[in-house]
């Protein structure tokens, strides 16, 4: 199908040898939101929602793409790139589309000096757009990989940097490298233990039988809305302000439950909610893993659901929808864990759920989420998938 919609967009090739398609992986965090700009731990998994780009390469520095969901097309040369700095520099070869997350990555490895091709691309994928999956950082990943030269292979952890970097500096949101690495470096039936700080990684095998559920409310967060910003600057507030008492503390992730509660009076009532938050949420990653390695679910229970809380009342970042399909999730036999996930103020929740509990879980959301709130919820049961790779073509 792919092969077929790239001969649609810009004509047959003469033979079908030049065709490749590379894949790139969603991914949704288990635990550890918003540690990344916090320097602490994240547990992401890769998902089977892909995005897909198949290509043909060009000489010329040309690239081309467009999107098999949309029909929206972007190009750019990629000499046109080479004296883009800043944002006034990034301001005249952006379209303002989609396509600048391509022209990003391109501009991303140029500046680091690694060789890259144009090519005329189309591109798809089953990943929810503003769903909090990560459809910019899977649409990165393998948008580098169209780019490299000569299908040249990088490590994860440098493709994840580049990625970040594009998404940064080039589109202009602030984003953590969580979901880069993730699907990047993702591997089947295991989750990704990142420490933020030193980009460490080890993988924990998820135990067997228990599935990963995500449940889409329908409401759609905006990575770069005033809530999220928000909870950025009140971390740096709260490290500022401890600071001035614990001289040379630089994160969060450095700051323990005890210290906190000898200076909580020097914060503001908000800002000491979102550093209780971080410490106990940086330390719920690590038991989270503890947890999988033993296959204890009652603990895997209890660590969601105080996950959960905290996020709603202590960080703030979640929606009476998320609240809702989380209890619902909650009410099901079978259901181990259930949480909100991702940046927050809309998005989705996830759940670790007995493979046979799924159907029970899927009916529960059908029958009551949709009636209580005007919205139309979602259930995709993934898979956990290796991270983003080139796909065989015969």
């Amino acid at each position: 199908m792919l092969s077929a919609a790239l001969d649609a967009a810009y004509g047959p090739a003469a033979d079908s040898a030049g065709l490749q398609i590379v894949r790139a992986p969603g991914r949704v965090n288990l635990i550890g939101d918003h540690m990344d700009y916090n320097e602490g731990f994240m547990l992401p998994v890769a998902i089977g929602l892909d995005t897909w780009i198949a290509f043909r390469q060009r000489l010329d520095g040309h690239v081309r793409v467009v999107s098999r969901q949309s029909r929206e097309a972007g190009s750019f040369r990629v000499d046109d790139l080479e004296s883009a700095h800043g944002p006034a520099g990034f301001e005249a070869v952006r379209e303002g589309r989609w396509s600048d997350y391509v022209a990003g990555v391109a501009w991303s490895l140029r500046a680091a000096e690694i060789p890259i091709r144009g090519f005329d691309g189309v591109v798809d994928g089953t990943i929810p757009i503003g769903s909090g999956l990560s459809a910019s950082g899977a649409l990165e990943l393998a948008s580098a990989m169209a780019l490299l030269s000569g299908g040249r292979i990088l490590a994860p952890s440098a493709l994840a940097a580049l990625a970040q970097r594009a998404e940064r500096d080039f589109v202009g949101v602030d984003a953590g490298i969580g979901d880069q690495f993730a699907s990047a470096a993702g591997r089947e039936d295991k989750a990704l233990l990142l420490d933020c700080r030193s980009l460490d990684i080890r993988h924990i095998p998820l135990p067997f039988g228990l599935a990963v559920v995500i449940c889409d409310t329908g409401e759609r967060p905006d990575r770069r809305s005033a809530g999220h910003e928000a909870r950025r600057v009140e971390c740096a507030r709260a490290v500022a302000l401890m600071a001035e008492r614990l001289p040379g503390l630089s994160c969060l992730r450095d700051l323990d439950a005890a210290t906190l509660r000898r200076y909580r009076a020097i914060l503001p009532p908000n800002v000491a909610a979102r550093a209780e938050h971080v410490i106990a949420e940086n330390a719920r990653v690590l038991a989270t893993v503890a947890a999988l390695e033993s296959s204890d679910l009652d603990e895997l229970c209890r660590l969601f659901a105080e996950s959960h809380a905290s996020s709603r009342d202590l960080f703030e970042i979640s929606t009476p929808a998320l609240d809702l399909m989380v209890e619902i999730a909650a009410s099901v036999p079978g259901v181990v864990g259930a949480r909100m996930t991702g940046p927050g103020f809309g998005g989705c929740t996830v759940n670790l759920v007995l493979a046979d509990a799924v159907p029970a879980l899927q009916a529960a959301v059908g029958r009551e989420y949709d009636r209580q709130t005007g919205l139309r919820g979602r259930v995709y049961p993934v898979a956990v998938v290796d991270g983003a790779g080139r796909v065989a073509t015969e």
